[in-house]
């Protein structure tokens, strides 16, 4: 595990930003694709922001760039709150990249038969490979969430299926995430976590027991990949 840590959200997306474009061209120069799963939330969009515009968009080669997402809310596309909206907002209508490449998370299926064709996109990219993703991005709530796996439910100690859709009580819809099992199998997972009010449960990630119900972020270990964390000292004061 390595842990980047950086003076406030502003620097976390830049330097976040360059560390994923070096990695993009590192992948390019020797395999034919590079693979990531995007996260949704305030810290992403500045990073996307960065990725968009010269000079970090001229360096990577779009189309052999694929994308994913780790998780969705049960909303339309159109609909603001929609993780894929964003990305498109702020990076996917920016760049080259082929509408081919993009995977989302489908809302005009039925949570279930979303994530069943989901799983199924995965598997034909990584089955066969040794890791799945080159990258999966994910952020880390003030619960200590991460990608949809909420403290206390049943999604969180999933081990074998690489998707899952449920229904969220406290926030009234449905999520689509993808599972610890796939995302531990990526190359590389980074952490992108800013912020005083996740202080507590970055400590309790980071330095507690083991608790995945309580901290679902614990539940993501790369088996044979690199797991790095990009954090800023507000968020990184009770470490």
């Amino acid at each position: 595990m390595t842990i980047n840590l950086v003076n406030d959200p502003t620097e976390l997306a830049q330097r976040a930003a360059e560390w994923i474009t070096e990695r993009i061209e590192q992948t390019l120069a020797t395999r034919p694709r590079f693979t990531i799963a995007l996260s949704g939330g305030s810290t992403p969009k500045a990073l996307h922001l960065l990725l968009a515009q010269p000079p970090l968009r001229d360096r990577i080669d779009w189309a052999r760039v694929h994308v994913f997402w780790g998780d969705e809310r049960y909303v339309p596309l159109t609909d603001e709150r929609n993780n894929a909206r964003m990305a498109y907002d702020t990076l996917l209508d920016k760049v080259p990249i082929p509408a081919d490449n993009i995977h989302v998370m489908r809302t005009d299926l039925q949570p279930d038969a979303s994530m069943e064709e989901y799983a199924q996109i995965l598997h034909r990219y990584f089955d066969g490979h040794e890791q799945t993703f080159d990258l999966v991005l994910l952020g880390m709530g003030d619960d200590g969430h991460t990608l949809s796996l909420f403290p206390g439910t049943e999604v969180v100690s999933e081990d074998v299926a690489w998707t899952k859709a449920f229904f969220l009580q406290q926030q009234d819809m449905f999520r689509l995430t993808l599972t610890a099992p796939v995302v531990n199998q990526a190359a590389t997972v980074a952490f992108l976590v800013a912020g005083d009010n996740k202080a507590d449960a970055l400590h309790g990630v980071l330095k507690g027991d083991y608790q995945p119900y309580k901290y679902p972020s614990q539940r993501i270990k790369p088996i044979t990949g690199e797991l790095i964390w990009f954090i800023d000292e507000a968020a990184a004061k009770r470490l």
